[in-house]
Order: structure tokens, then C-alpha cells, then sequence
């Protein structure tokens, strides 16, 4: 395989092609151009390693009465409130590792009071595994997810954690054990009003603990 070839498999890998349609397209074995995308990958996730670099984002997502009540409008925070979801806010970040696959992050933010409730991942998932934890996850909520950019979800997040640590709470104690991590450095903007209308509001759910609002 000649260097052209190489740089034309990464090119058309890019383009979403399957080895399959590269290999005829080029002339090459199928196993060929398999073995030759695999080892580029593995050279790329060994770069990022050693760099410390995080995988691309895929894309951020967040129940919309959570959107809403952070970014929108003073009509669209009313609604917001109307909705029944009382200060809870899922947000999801995925990254990718490479083609069809994902590691996937979820965050319970209660964004009145407690910050991050509950967290699930970083988990390594396919896409069909994706999608089925993504629409699992986001189901109790009964309305539209919303795509927001990394640093929406940051400031969802680590404003939260941030507010319920003025408030002498901590996040769930999972948070620090690559929840953080993978959320990436925030620049501190978007800057956001936590609490309800400014001031904080604990709302007791079926599984809480008002000890928890004593916690460290």
C-alpha cells in the first residue's frame, strides 16, 4: 500500500465510507484497508493518552423545561416551572472514540438547590447501545431533549456544582471519579442563575434525604 493510498483511505474514512466501498474504490483487499483503519486508530488513541487530550464531542443534550428555565426567556422560565420537573435538569455529553462509537456521561442536576444529584458513566457504548441509553435515560421526563454545545453543558453542570457548594453541599460522590474530568476545562461562560428565581429551594424526591442537605 503506497502512501497515497493511505492518505486516501484516511480521507474517504472520513467521508463515512465502510472499508468495503474504500477497497473497491481503490483497488485494495477489504482486509487491507480494515487492518490499515484499525491501526490508525489505535495510533490516534494512543496520541490522545499520552497527550491527556479528551475524545471529540459527539454531541450535549439537556431535557427542555431544564433549557428553558437556564437560557430562556422570562415566558419561557414560567413555563418551565409550570412543567412539573421542580428545579431537575438531565444533561447528557457524549464523545466519540471513532465510528459508531461513543462514551456517554449523564447528569441529574437539580439547579434549584443540591447541584449534581446523580450521575451515570462515563460509560464506552455503540451507537445502538447509545441511543437506547440516551432515550432510556431521558423518558421520565416526557418532553424533547435539546441540543446545547459543550459549554451550555458545562455551565449546566459545574454552575450547579458550584452554586450547591456556596450552599455547603457537595455533588453526588461519583462526580470526582471522571464525571468532572470529562466534561472538559470551562472558561466560567455562559454564566447562569441557579436557585429558583435566585434563591435556593430544596424539593424532597422520592428517594432523598434531608440529611443530605448537612452533607460536607
Amino acid at each position: 500500500m503506497t502512501p497515497e493510498q493511505e492518505q486516501e483511505i484516511i480521507e474517504l474514512r472520513a467521508k463515512n465510507l465502510t472499508p468495503k466501498l474504500i477497497a473497491r474504490k481503490l483497488g485494495l483487499k477489504v482486509s487491507e484497508v480494515s487492518a490499515f483503519i484499525k491501526g490508525q486508530a489505535q495510533q490516534v488513541a494512543l496520541e490522545r493518552a499520552a497527550s491527556g487530550a479528551l475524545d471529540p464531542i459527539a454531541e450535549c443534550l439537556v431535557n427542555a423545561s431544564c433549557f428553558d428555565s437556564l437560557f430562556g426567556d422570562k415566558r419561557q422560565r414560567e413555563a418551565a416551572e409550570d412543567s412539573g420537573v421542580g428545579g431537575l435538569g438531565l444533561v447528557a455529553v457524549a464523545r466519540t472514540t471513532g465510528q459508531d462509537k461513543f462514551i456517554l456521561c449523564t447528569y441529574l442536576v437539580d439547579y434549584w438547590c443540591l447541584g449534581v444529584k446523580d450521575m451515570n458513566g462515563p460509560r464506552k457504548l455503540n451507537g445502538t447501545k447509545y441511543k437506547e441509553l440516551l432515550a432510556r435515560s431521558f423518558s421520565p421526563f416526557n418532553e424533547q431533549e435539546q441540543k446545547i454545545t459543550l459549554a451550555q453543558a458545562q455551565a449546566i453542570v459545574l454552575g450547579a456544582v458550584n452554586y450547591a457548594k456556596e450552599l455547603g453541599l457537595s455533588p453526588h460522590k461519583d462526580f470526582e471519579k471522571g464525571g468532572r474530568e470529562h466534561l472538559g476545562e470551562w472558561n466560567g461562560e455562559p454564566q447562569l442563575t441557579f436557585g429558583r428565581e435566585g434563591k435556593p429551594l430544596y424539593v424532597s424526591g422520592p428517594h432523598d434525604n434531608r440529611n443530605e442537605l448537612s452533607r460536607p
